[in-house]
């Protein structure tokens, strides 16, 4: 499909193209088409729900920069939520967290009952395999509720734990040291976010990533906190980071309860908090499986290779997929089953 965009102001084409056509190729690579300038006009071609939505943002910061100097990415940002926006009245499951190709959308329908249970509660467990994307999806609901006004803040945390390597023998001081563990969160948030932008909210405070030690002592309003590889805390740090929930707040933690990397005989406290907690007041537990991973192929066989051949037991109780209402009762023992590697 293709569809014509006529420029009304061309003499302002740079302003609205971006320095080096940034806006434009953050168009082009978030709908996955392919836009063409000619004299007083923009070509759009590619798919036809793609080319609409493309059509819909181009329009959209031709009005924004009547009147004004020129566009920030803050104005493109806002011009791909009102899309989405409107596009999530039809489609709950619709976040307005963006990546090449679009929204982030759940793509099984686990990953969609997940994302209904962040929206809903102020706490939320997740538990699956690598590959399932529970802490990606966890940052995209974060930057959704961002981006749509719900939340002030977005703090990112993960225990440290080494899954065989020591911190310690890193070199440079705590910050260089922790970085590299907190990376895979950095990660996600680049996918959703440009640098500049992030780098400047992390400059104001609005998100933060931060190793679990550094919580204690805190209260966090008006957050989201996204608690990652949740299996490698203790009971205690784990009652330490749930009892920073503070106002206006809500929780996510994730992790994959097959995969340990604490000290042999410690209790994990992701395992100990699914028990003591499940069926209390606005929570709820997902269980992630296998039929939920997402990424390349051969992650799926490779979780079910080491499946078959290793037994190291799941949180009791897990369910599939399935939100743990308080109503319910709590289910039987699970099966155990064998480690994976762990998700990054």
């Amino acid at each position: 499909m293709e569809l014509s965009v006529t420029l009304l102001e061309p003499h302002r084409r740079t302003e609205l193209f971006g320095a080096g056509d940034r806006y434009l190729r953050r168009i082009r690579e978030t709908f996955g088409v392919r836009i063409e300038a000619r004299n007083l006009n923009l070509r759009v071609l590619g798919d036809p729900e793609r080319v609409t939505q493309a059509v819909a943002v181009i329009e959209n910061l031709q009005q924004r920069l009547r009147g004004r100097a020129y566009l920030e990415d803050d104005d493109v940002d806002s011009a791909l939520a009102e899309l989405h926006e409107k596009e999530a009245e039809r489609d709950p499951d619709t976040l307005t967290a963006f990546v090449r190709g679009g929204a982030v959308r759940p793509r099984t329908a686990g990953q969609r009952s997940y994302i209904r249970s962040m929206l809903e509660r102020d706490l939320v467990f997740c538990l699956g395999p690598a590959g399932t994307g529970k802490t990606y999806l966890a940052v995209a609901v974060a930057v959704h509720l961002l981006r749509t006004g719900r939340t002030k803040r977005i703090a990112l945390v993960r225990p440290a734990v080494e899954a065989g390597e020591r911190l310690g023998f890193l070199p440079g001081d705590l910050q260089q040291k922790v970085n590299p563990y907190l990376r895979p969160l950095l990660d996600a948030m680049h996918d959703m976010m440009t640098y500049d932008q992030l780098k400047r909210f992390m400059v104001s405070d609005i998100v933060e990533i931060i190793p679990l030690a550094y919580m204690r002592g805190r209260t966090l309003n008006h957050s989201v906190i996204i608690l990652d590889e949740a299996q490698n805390t203790t009971p205690a740090q784990m009652l330490m980071f749930l009892t920073r929930l503070g106002t206006d707040s809500r929780m996510i933690v994730v992790g994959d309860d097959s995969q340990m990397d604490l000290e042999p005989g410690q209790p994990s406290g992701l395992v100990d908090a699914v028990q003591r907690l499940r069926g209390a007041p606005g929570l709820d537990v997902i269980r992630l499986t296998d039929a939920d991973i997402v990424r390349h192929r051969l992650v799926q066989e490779i979780v079910n290779r080491y499946a078959q051949s290793d037994g190291v037991g799941r949180v009791p109780g897990g369910r599939s997929a399935t939100p743990a209402r308080p109503e319910a009762p709590p289910p039987a023992p699970a099966e155990p089953v064998t480690g994976e590697p762990t998700e990054s």
